[in-house]
Formats: C-alpha cells, sequence, structure tokens
C-alpha cells in the first residue's frame, strides 16, 4: 500500500470536515483581503472540493 493509499484510507469518510476547512481557509482569505477577490476565492474553493472529492473517490485525473 502507497503512502496516496493511506492517505485516502485517513481521509474516507471525513470529506464534510475537509470541505468545511476549505471554506474556513477561503473565508479566512477573504477576510485579510477585505472581500477584494471572492469570487477566485469562492472558486478555488470549488476546485479544492471538487478536487479532494475526485481523489476519495477514485476517479481518473482529468489532462491538463
Amino acid at each position: 500500500m502507497g503512502i496516496f493509499d493511506k492517505a485516502k484510507d485517513a481521509l474516507s469518510g471525513k470529506e464534510d470536515e475537509i470541505d468545511a476547512g476549505i471554506d474556513k481557509a477561503g473565508n479566512m482569505v477573504d477576510e485579510k483581503t477585505d472581500n477584494k477577490y471572492v469570487e477566485q476565492v469562492d472558486q478555488g474553493q470549488e476546485m479544492a472540493k471538487d478536487k479532494v472529492s475526485d481523489l476519495l473517490d477514485n476517479k481518473p485525473e482529468a489532462p491538463a
């Protein structure tokens, strides 16, 4: 079992906590930047949530 498999196992079932952490981090960035980049931060939050979801669901990564 590789390191990524171990990480997936450790994070499995904690999707809600991970999403909450992503939201909290984005809100902190919004606060520190006086909401100057709200749209960009929201996009980043959604991308991060999608990436975590894909990794935990074992979906293949889309080519860049």
